[in-house]
């Protein structure tokens, strides 16, 4: 074959999926290749076959042959290196399967990822095998000098393999590739194995080279200037055609069995339909499944219609036709659901459901379009009646759209591990998790290269911190860099920064390490390495593998997902139930009245502290606007409070209240929009409307929601055709019908799934509930829940202090690990203090319950072994005040800290530690402390403060504005808690600490920041807007406290937001001069006595303002005024309100 006629055939790409190595991005590889005419491409990564579908159906849709392969480590005589493995056909695809699954799921921990030469034999059906190449087992063996080894190993695969066995000839100008190259032609003759050309591929573009060498030392954990490294030439990009022929020119043959590979290569990884599990079940083991799913369903029904939906009715005539709506319904479902082949589908998912509730595992009530389905509540899958809430079994199963069923099912966040492997157990190698790839994002990508090009960490912290984090809106680093003018500014003036920005650019969206998706399990209907590569996650809490396929493509490879979510909320509620049984109090969830009038009370108050999904500072306050008083506004709330259907919370609340006229659209829907005073506010309304309104069945009116949601133009056109036909012959006009469609289509973009609202609204009561009838119990279980979210216990911790609620400071001798009630007392958790741990203060306190409270710290240190408590965490427990019923002088505690663990080691092991530590017992064998540190210095209160804070994360014995009280009463400073209706476009102070800050970036790219405030009073929330956020930066550092001018304006949507005017840090403001102040009067009585208080000349410019009538009076006073605090404190007090600029 001369050269001409040769195609070379680049089957040695490293897509993304060869993590920290490959830098090819199969979708733009893709579009590249069919740009550039390839006729096939191949994927060899190194370890696994993660992309091998993905590169499957990428490449062949863009017109290209695709090639799977994959690089595993093989081991031979305790030697362990790379080879090259391709699939010829499906055997050999699934013999790599095999051996790319053996290759994780046979090791142990400490191994690399590795198959022994065995194993590829006798997986070698189907498969070429190449030798050679740099970094490999064929270099490691010929470099070291162990050709007899390398030979051998040969003569067994050629055994095997015979004419599928290749030696890899490369060429990247690169240390060794010569020698490797010699050795292998030499030898290819007498071996009667043939040579083949490759090109490693890790980038498209030659360009990509400087970033791909930072990306390789990513991985490696290396500096780009160090020596010992790995490194590769700048050779390793997609070379033409012409290019490789030159390259090889030398070499035909071995250009001529490049060219040849790809005819021998001929199959391809396909999507595959789901692959639905099979139920197993001791006692249904002669049934068919769907006879299964009708008599369970059936006895579950009985079970409901007993115990909750005829419970009572005590009318014959209406318990029948209660039940034929019931049995009716279920009959139609069981019908659906055998119908589609999902009876094991749900059978499964009760399974594991039932197992759980049986084993007092919280399972939620439903989530999503599930709760919908009748069938699902009579199997206990969830706990909302469908047909009392109005749900919609075809929002979830629709026979006219299938799709395969998801049911994401939440439980107990300590609990869910126990569910995961009860399955593990009863699907054996039928179950596995989801793996999931972390890319470069833009943060990481500038702190990872930051550090392998060597600068400094504060320069790359500071520069990370500049790029907004907003998982809601993410933004490139590009489009990051374009937005802040600080990174520009850098970039200009460090070439060093501006090498970083452009390396991180090119560098950010590739993968960067693997993980294990959080709720993902698939249930396959066999051997999970019959359909996708396996991983072993050793970290993880479960002995279960995990597919190499993302979750994407474990769908698309055929794997049906199931969802095991674990909900933080249903594991307080658990410790709050547990809290109240130990005191006596039994309560039963299933028993709560929904229509409790003191839940509905707090409900409508706002605070909602810790309240699920009712919680943030802007549900609050549409609680207060709305006034709650049944569970569907809270299934309202849930779905209105989202971008976009916002703007429909001040209707539903004036209609509720009586300010509106509820618009029903048309008589026959009114009963559809009654429960929502004529707001479209669910999706399942729009499928209601099309039914009612136009005949539409069930599947059809689900169709037409998704055509509405999704704005599928050329859909809906034939959506509404049939929408307004349907209406005609219904007796509704054709102008009418159009009216009605347009507005149905405009609320349906923002439709939310009700099922799912109504589900999470009973979560939402049942902790509003708790939270209303056992406060200290429900607040004690939510902070044990965030012991290390120090934000999220200082809101908790400020809402003990609402409720009035005692809460004891940490204390060695009275603390316990967790947040415990005691007394109508909530005793501060110390394993909430920075640094201890939870499981070292478990023990202290372990010691203290069997030995007693520590009576010295001397006591302590006796009884504590001194490897349970180190450095740190004695000096968190100082600074956080726990030994103050040691020791009450912390400094002196503080500073001793490194000589109390040298005296605790050293005493200990030689069991000499008695007497008094701080005793002046002359016979003692201990020094005295006092011989190291000086006690007569102590903390001032500040610093204790300070220490404080950096201990537990907030202030909780004292606050910073104490004191700041004359300060705060010269400005006339509002407490938050003491913020009404009657300030409504009213300027005023507020004061507060800052505790935390949020930077983000508007859709215009304008930075703004949400920071959290504590006041006297409580924590609130400010949003600070771009021109005084940009002035203030640089001192908005949690610990320090200000003033706040602010202005409570009402928005459109009804409700009202507190607009930051002016942020001023408290220590500028305790000598500065007043250089400017707004007087207010009532009246021009009182004009004289303003005179007298202002009698003195000064540097203060005064405007003075007055309301007469209904008119407003505002005149500058001709010479200036001596105004101070003092003068400032006389003017508030004598009925003027004064403020200062």
């Amino acid at each position: 074959m001369s050269l001409k006629d040769i195609t070379f055939n680049h089957f040695k790409i490293h897509t993304q999926y060869s993590i920290c190595e490959g830098a090819v991005k199969i979708e733009e590889l893709a579009k590249y290749a069919k740009l550039s005419k390839f006729l096939s491409l191949g994927i060899s990564d190194s370890y696994n076959l993660s992309g091998a579908l993905e590169f499957s159906e990428e490449l062949s849709k863009a017109g290209v042959h695709p090639i799977i392969g994959t690089q595993l480590n093989i081991k031979t005589d305790n030697i362990i290196g790379k080879v090259s493995l391709i699939a010829k056909n499906e055997v050999g695809y699934k013999n790599l399967l095999k051996l790319s699954s053996k290759s994780y799921l046979d090791i142990n921990a400490t191994e690399a990822p590795h198959c022994s030469i065995k194993d590829l034999l006798d997986f070698s059906s189907g498969l070429f095998v190449l030798l050679g190449g740099n970094h490999t087992l064929t270099s490691q063996l010929i470099l070291n000098n162990q050709d007899k080894i390398f030979l051998n190993n040969v003569s067994k695969l050629k055994s095997t393999f015979k004419d599928n066995l290749f030696f890899e000839i490369q060429r990247h100008n690169e240390v060794n590739e010569n020698r490797i190259e010699n050795f292998l032609i030499a030898n290819s003759k007498s071996l009667k194995v043939p040579i083949i050309a490759s090109q490693e591929v890790f980038y498209i573009n030659q360009d990509m080279y400087e970033a791909h060498d930072a990306y390789i030392c990513i991985g490696q954990k290396a500096y780009v200037e160090d020596k010992n490294r790995i490194n590769y030439s700048d050779q390793h990009y997609l070379k033409s055609n012409e290019e490789m022929l030159k390259l090889f020119a030398d070499l035909p043959d071995a250009l001529e069995n490049n060219h040849n590979l790809r005819y021998q290569c001929l199959y391809r990884p396909l999507p595959s339909k789901p692959l639905l599990p099979n139920f197993t079940s001791t006692s249904s083991t002669e049934k068919n499944v769907e006879v299964v799913l009708q008599e369970l369903a059936q006895k579950g029904l009985e079970i409901r219609l007993k115990e909750v939906i005829l419970k009572n009715i005590t009318d014959p005539k209406q318990i029948e036709e209660t039940k034929k709506i019931y049995v009716d319904r279920l009959n139609y479902e069981v019908k659906m659901i055998n119908q589609m082949k999902f009876s094991g589908y749900f059978l499964i998912v009760s399974d594991y459901i039932l197992w759980a509730k049986n084993n007092n595992i919280p399972v939620g009530p439903g989530r999503g379009s599930g709760a919908g389905s009748l069938v699902a509540w009579a199997l206990s899958i969830t706990e909302l009646d469908p047909i009392k809430f109005g749900l919609i079994f075809e929002r979830f199963l629709n026979p006219d759209r299938i799709s395969i069923p998801d049911f994401d099912i939440d439980f107990c966040q300590e609990d869910r591990d126990k569910v995961i492997n009860y399955v593990k157990n009863k699907y054996k190698g039928g179950v596995a998790q989801i793996i999931t790839f972390g890319k470069l994002q833009a943060r990481m990508a500038i702190r990872d290269i930051g550090r392998v090009i060597g600068l400094p960490y504060s320069v790359v912290d500071s520069l990370s911190k500049m790029i907004p984090f907003d998982p809601s809106r993410p933004l490139s680093l590009q489009e990051s860099v374009a937005l802040e003018p600080r990174i520009q500014e850098a970039q200009k003036n460090d070439v060093k920064i501006d090498k970083l920005i452009k390396l991180a650019i090119k560098l950010e969206g590739l993968y960067r390490n693997i993980a294990t998706h959080a709720a993902g399990i698939v249930i396959a209907d066999r051997q999970i390495e019959e359909i996708v590569p396996l991983y072993k996650d050793f970290g993880s809490d479960h002995d279960i593998p995990v597919t190499q396929f993302d979750m994407k493509w474990s769908e698309n490879a055929g794997l049906v997902k199931f969802d095991f979510l674990g909900l933080k909320t249903l594991t307080v509620i658990k410790k709050t139930v547990n809290s109240l049984k130990e005191n006596n109090i039994n309560i039963n969830l299933k028993d709560l009245p929904l229509d409790d009038p003191k839940t509905f009370e707090l409900l409508c108050s706002g605070e909602t502290m810790g309240v699920f999904q009712l919680e943030s500072a802007g549900m609050r306050e549409v609680l207060k606007q709305m006034k709650p008083n049944k569970f569907e506004d809270i299934i309202a709330l849930v779905a209105l409070f989202r971008p976009g259907p916002m703007q429909n919370i001040s209707k539903y609340n004036n209609c509720k209240h009586g300010i509106e006229k509820p618009d029903y659209l048309h008589p026959k829907i009114e009963h559809i929009l009654k429960e929502t005073y004529g707001v479209i506010i669910y999706q399942e309304q729009v499928m209601q409307i099309a039914q009612s309104l136009s005949g539409f069945s069930a599947g059809k009116a689900d169709i037409l929601r998704k055509a509405m949601g999704k704005k599928k133009s050329a859909e809906m056109e034939r959506q509404k055709k049939d929408f307004i036909e349907g209406a005609v012959k219904n007796g509704i006009t054709k102008d009418q019908a159009v009216y009605i469609f347009q507005l149905v289509e405009k609320f349906a973009q923002y439709g939310f799934n009700k099922s799912h609202a109504a589900a999470y609204a009973l979560i939402a009561y049942q902790t509003a509930y708790l939270k209303t009838h056992y406060p200290f119990y429900f607040v004690a279980a939510s902070m044990n829940l965030d012991l290390a979210n120090t934000d999220k216990l200082n809101e908790f911790y400020e809402e003990l202090k609402r409720l009035k609620i005692d809460v004891v400071l940490p204390s060695i001798n009275e603390s316990f690990a967790d947040f415990v009630v005691r007394d109508n007392k909530v005793y501060y958790a110390l394993a909430a203090i920075k640094a201890v741990g939870y499981e070292s203060v478990n023990q202290i306190i372990s010691d203290r319950k069997n030995n007693g409270i520590f009576k010295s710290l001397e006591d302590f240190i006796l009884r504590i072994d001194s490897k349970l408590i180190n450095k740190l965490q004695m000096e968190g427990l100082i600074k956080s005040g726990a030994f103050d019923c040691l020791e009450n002088n912390r400094k002196f505690l503080f500073d001793a800290v490194p000589e109390i663990i040298k005296i605790s080691k050293n005493y200990k092991e030689a069991n000499l530690l008695q007497d008094s530590l701080f005793g002046n017992d002359k016979n003692s064998k201990l020094p005295s402390l006092e011989n190291f540190v000086n006690k007569k210095d102590f903390w001032n209160q500040n610093e204790k403060m300070k220490n404080e804070f950096e201990s537990i994360g907030f202030f909780i014995s004292e606050h910073p504005l104490l004191n700041y009280e004359k300060v705060l009463k010269t400005y006339n400073v509002k407490r938050f808690s003491d913020i009404s209706d009657n300030d409504l476009n009213r300027e005023f102070v507020l004061s507060g600490t800052l505790m935390a800050v949020q930077e983000k970036k508007t859709a215009k790219g304008q930075p703004f920041a949400i920071i959290k405030l504590s006041d006297l009073s409580r924590m609130y929330e400010l949003f600070i807007f771009s021109e005084i956020l940009l002035a203030n930066r640089d001192k908005m550092v949690p610990g320090n406290s200000f003033l706040i001018n602010i202005v409570k304006e009402k928005m459109t949507n009804g409700t009202t937001r507190l607009t930051t005017r002016k942020l001023t840090e408290i220590n500028s403001i305790k000598e500065a001069k007043i250089n400017n102040a707004e007087i207010i009067v009532k009246n021009l009585e009182s004009i004289n006595e303003l005179k007298k208080i202002l009698k003195d000349g000064g540097d203060t410019k005064v405007l003075i303002r007055m309301k007469s009538k209904d008119k407003n009076y505002a005149f500058n006073l001709k010479t200036s005024k001596l105004i101070d605090a003092s003068i400032v404190s006389v003017l508030n007090s004598s009925g003027f309100e004064c403020k200062i600029h």
